[in-house]
């Protein structure tokens, strides 16, 4: 099922193909200073957290301050969370394993594999996919993460290159020296994933396009292009990302960009993806949501999660994917439990969570400006849309429920709103 057009589409297609899953396996203004006197009324939590890393608790390898104040106050005594906690990034060049370990490392608490998303964490819903032969791209531990999602067959750009050294042609360093013989013994590839940002983006590039050009067998060549092409899965749609410098970095949208736009050229048709994950990916909350109601269960919670507080520093896929869930759930409540899944197989189990709210830090992506863009100043352009091709632009996603200055306001926030001790 291609994941591709409106933001009506992006929103509901994935939540309906979910159920399936499931079944078989204010943006712009200044910051502003927030102070809440302690409320003595405490309760079971009702509501959790899904926190993004990058921006909001780090900056490359620094721990933000403000994210050890937080969690001073998500902690309680005993080392446990006093609410259910989700770490939502669009991270994947990482095992969930390692992520975790980095996490607890930075943050001074134990943080547990099964509340880390990495950005392609929900393939493992695609199991449709899991035995095929499937070219990955991305870096780091590619195929543990490839396998870990449940792909059970899968090659690299570089194993690829290495098997058809006459593709790569760009870097002459690494150009054959002789005329290498051609290979018939090499399987067919069924498929591509792309879980990040590779390294050498002109070798990924030129061998997924042969790839996709040659329906799978590049040691040889089409006459015409095969359309409908081979399915392609990719995680994290981030156009860029705040690391240590002053300047955001390029991030996996920005490689997804060059792909789409080097597809439509050559062929004068649009790439089309059988999955887009990580945020702002309707999927990825779905994903994220079910995690929250585990970690409550296992804590012994016995109160439904009703509220998802989304917190993050990126507009596009922090803001954008919260507020997309949320409109999700309006209308999933509006609509009732009758919906059908992907093929009318499965009727979708009705969730306890009725909302989720965004909440955006300035710690991160988000630079906040003087001006709003519904009212922009004289002489002043709007910003660009940053966000995926296949996800409309909609001014309202883009708008932000609370502005707050960083995590450890947006913790207090919640905190005062809920009636929960600072």
């Amino acid at each position: 099922m291609a994941v591709r057009g409106s933001v009506a589409a992006v929103g509901a297609v994935p939540g309906l193909w979910w159920g399936a899953a499931r079944a078989a396996a204010g943006l712009w203004g200044r910051c502003p200073r927030r102070g809440y006197a302690a409320d003595p009324a405490q309760s079971p939590p009702t509501f959790g957290f899904l926190l993004d890393i990058d921006g909001v608790l780090v900056r490359g390898h620094r721990v933000i301050p403000a994210a050890l104040e937080a969690f001073r106050r998500l902690v309680n005594s005993h080392g446990q969370l006093r609410v259910p906690v989700v770490f939502v990034t669009n991270a994947g060049n990482i095992l969930q394993q390692s992520k975790a370990q980095e996490l607890s490392a930075l943050l001074g608490f134990k943080v547990e594999p099964d509340q880390v998303i990495l950005s392609h964490s929900p393939m493992k819903l695609f199991s449709q996919y899991h035995s095929k032969r499937m070219l990955v791209s991305g870096q780091g531990p590619l195929v543990e993460n490839a396998r870990a999602l449940g792909f059970e067959n899968v090659v690299t750009v570089d194993e690829l290159r290495m098997a058809f050294p006459v593709l790569d042609m760009v870097d002459l360093q690494r150009r054959p020296k002789t005329t290498p013989l051609l290979r018939n013994d090499f399987p067919a590839i069924e498929g591509v994933l792309l879980l990040g940002e590779p390294v050498r983006w002109e070798t990924s590039l030129q061998l997924i396009m042969d790839v996709l050009l040659s329906n799978g067998n590049p040691g040889t060549g089409l006459a015409t292009a095969p359309y409908p092409h081979l399915p392609v899965l990719a995680s994290n749609m981030d156009l860029l990302w705040m690391a240590e410098a002053k300047m955001p970095r390029f991030g996996h949208g920005t490689f997804l960009l060059c792909l789409e736009t080097i597809y439509q050229k050559m062929t004068g048709k649009e790439l089309r993806y059988e999955g887009l994950m990580g945020k702002p990916s309707v999927l990825t909350y779905q994903y994220a949501e079910d995690l929250i109601r585990q970690q409550a269960e296992r804590r012994g919670w016995a109160a439904p999660i009703r509220t998802l507080y989304a917190i993050g520093d990126n507009p596009m896929s922090d803001v954008y994917g919260a507020n997309l869930f949320h409109k999700y759930l309006q209308m999933a409540k509006r609509d009732g439990a009758e919906e059908q899944g992907a093929g009318g197989l499965w009727k979708q189990r009705p969730s306890a969570t009725q909302s989720c709210a965004s909440i955006l830090v300035c710690t991160g992506v988000y630079s906040p400006k003087g001006t709003e863009p519904t009212q922009p100043a004289q002489g002043v352009e709007e910003a660009p849309f940053h966000g995926h091709r296949d996800f409309s632009f909609s001014p309202g996603l883009m708008e932000a429920s609370h502005i707050v200055n960083d995590v450890n306001e947006a913790v207090q926030l919640v905190f005062h709103k809920e009636g929960w001790v600072l």
